[in-house]
């Protein structure tokens, strides 16, 4: 007899009873009491919860023409496994029947579980899927945030989804992806003497099969450039050179093995001077690769790795671009950059004109000797922006921040798995918080106001005595 994959899921709403009602008063001239910008995981995770927090008139606006289009996993992702274990809470926010493992486990049992070791990525891109429909979380797909600009105490969106438009919201959360922390980070040197179309990022669509009998160099030594190296030597590559500039490849997974508990769920409270220097040592760590990213790219007899061997040039000679790099000179056909992004509120076009106000860590202490992380938004225990000056723009605590550029402020890549758990709980009390306080007129009379009795007098009455 056929079973309903989706049965346990169903049980545990009906149990958790329906969402609340809306209790947030609707404002005139107020198109959203929350826009969430990013339709990925992140945000179908933020909807729901505001949801189950009553809180209503939320949109989700996504850029991306498709759902697949959404996020990275369809699009720049191209590991084979996730990076984080199996075990971690994701999107389900304390609902077990909606995690990962309940619906793997429906459709797959027990035992298919227990033997897969990390996640298939294609997989997590068919729960993400799963997640957004059974929850019915609307998404406005092919619809852009142009501008976001203050006004009259609410935000102005500008928006394009092929027709421009304007609405307005009083809360906004950047769930934005690392696109949404500042951009892609590509070395000048690249950029400046390399053609474009002998020239992508990791983040950037790349034609592999175009690569076939190429030469393939691959600057940096995270997962990200070991599985660009393993897609391009699947597709046929002739050879895939990956170039470290440190001497080992980061084996030392700090943030996870140091992260315990107590001082991820902690992590805001600990003074600026700490997380400074945790960020700092986080960093010249270097991010770890995963053993199959590593394992995927080695099967390869025409995988090289290349260990002290910072970028030091690069130009076109003929046909063939050659790169200076710890001395050694590479010949190639195409150039992958896996150098990640930066973070910087300049240069996101949606702020444009806000972003001179934002509090950044390099305002908070001494970070001349690394600019990149000081350029990190300085964040409040909300996720919120704060303002360089405390006497202006009182708006910026409405733009809430769960993207990587909370990374200084909250010790992991905000955004990404890992920090579901901690994070979207804390955004979505924040702005429950503020948008109860802004209206606590309409509460008070809300919760002094006349009810209706239960039962009248006579119930009791003949009971009475005396």
């Amino acid at each position: 007899m056929p079973t309903d994959p989706d049965m346990g899921a169903r049980e545990a709403l009906r149990l958790i009873g329906p969402d609340p009602v809306d209790w947030v008063p609707d404002i005139p001239g107020i198109d959203h009491n929350v826009a969430i910008i990013g339709g990925g995981q992140t945000g179908c995770a933020l909807a729901f919860a505001l949801r189950r927090a009553g809180i209503g008139k939320v949109t989700v606006i996504e850029a991306a023409a498709e759902p697949d289009q959404a996020g990275i996993w369809l699009t720049a992702a191209r590991m084979n496994l996730l990076r984080t274990p199996k075990s971690l809470v994701g999107p389900e926010l304390g609902m077990s029947a909606l995690g990962f493992q309940a619906w793997y486990e429906a459709r797959h049992g027990r035992e298919a579980y227990a033997a897969i070791d990390r996640i298939p990525r294609l997989v997590w891109a068919e729960y993400l899927r799963w997640y957004r429909e059974f929850l019915a979380i609307p998404v406005r797909y092919g619809t852009k945030l142009e501008k976001l600009e203050p006004v009259d105490g609410k935000l102005r969106l500008y928006l394009n989804n092929g027709i421009q438009s304007i609405e307005y919201a009083r809360k906004i959360i950047l769930a934005t992806g690392f696109h949404g922390m500042g951009g892609m980070s590509i070395p000048e040197i690249l950029t400046n003497n390399v053609p474009a179309d002998r020239l992508a990022h990791t983040d950037q669509k790349i034609d592999f099969a175009a690569l076939r009998g190429k030469t393939v160099v691959v600057v940096g030594a995270a997962a990200s450039a070991f599985d660009a190296a393993g897609v391009a030597l699947e597709n046929g590559a002739a050879s895939a050179h990956l170039l470290a500039r440190r001497d080992h490849v980061a084996a030392l997974p700090v943030t996870r093995t140091r992260m315990f508990p107590g001082a991820y769920d902690n992590y805001h409270t600990m003074a600026d001077g700490l997380r400074w220097r945790l960020a700092r040592r986080f960093r010249d760590a270097g991010s770890t690769p995963t053993v199959d990213a590593i394992e995927r790219a080695v099967a390869f007899n025409d995988f090289h790795l290349h260990l002290n061997a910072p970028l030091e040039d690069a130009r076109m000679d003929a046909d063939r671009v050659t790169i200076r790099a710890g001395g050694k000179i590479f010949a190639c056909d195409f150039v992958i950059a896996a150098t990640g992004y930066f973070a910087d509120p300049n240069a996101r076009p949606e702020l444009a004109g806000l972003a001179g106000d934002i509090l950044l860590w390099r305002d908070r202490v001494d970070a001349a000797e690394d600019a990149y992380l000081g350029a990190h938004p300085y964040l409040g225990a909300g996720h919120e922006y704060l303002p360089r000056d405390p006497t202006a723009a009182p708006w910026l605590k409405d733009i809430h921040v769960q993207n990587p550029s909370g990374f200084v402020s909250f010790g992991l890549p905000i955004g990404d798995v890992p920090s579901m758990r901690r994070d979207i709980p804390t955004i979505v009390a924040a702005i429950s918080r503020d948008l109860f306080a802004a209206d606590a007129p309409a509460h008070e009379a809300r919760m002094f106001g006349e009810v209706a009795p239960d039962f009248p007098a006579a119930l009791y009455a003949g009971a009475v005595r005396g």
